[in-house]
């Protein structure tokens, strides 16, 4: 994104958070490509789970620390699920298989992020 916002918000400062919106699009682009009949199917779960992982980021930031940890569980399990839909679009040969490992090598790095600043907080909240 070029245009930078006068209104910033905290949480668009974690790096973890820019790079799940950086999947997102990254998925929205890749389903472009998949067939007509799995607009409301595969393409559809696939987007709303790589978007789900910025979302839940933003979303439990603001909160408690447990909130926060909740979410980004949340945002965890969204992660999983990206697995899942990528390795059905190579089965489907909707992706190659480069594709589906850039998808994995992404994913990969975001859930090790999102564990590394959970163990953080779980840290913080336990002292």
């Amino acid at each position: 994104m070029s245009n930078k916002s006068k209104y910033h918000f905290k949480f668009e400062d974690l790096n973890v958070y820019q790079k799940a919106l950086d999947f997102g699009e990254l998925v929205n682009d890749i389903v472009k490509g998949f067939p007509n009949h799995e607009l409301y199917a595969l393409s559809s779960q696939f987007r709303r789970a790589a978007d789900s992982i910025a979302l839940n980021i933003a979303e439990g930031y603001p909160g408690s620390d447990a909130q926060f940890v909740k979410h980004l569980n949340y945002a965890i399990y969204s992660s999983n699920e990206c697995v899942s839909c990528s390795t059905k679009a190579v089965r489907r040969n909707y992706i190659s298989f480069e594709q589906d490992e850039e998808n994995r090598k992404r994913i990969s790095e975001l859930t090790k992020m999102m564990s590394s600043l959970r163990k953080k907080i779980i840290e913080r909240m336990n002292t």
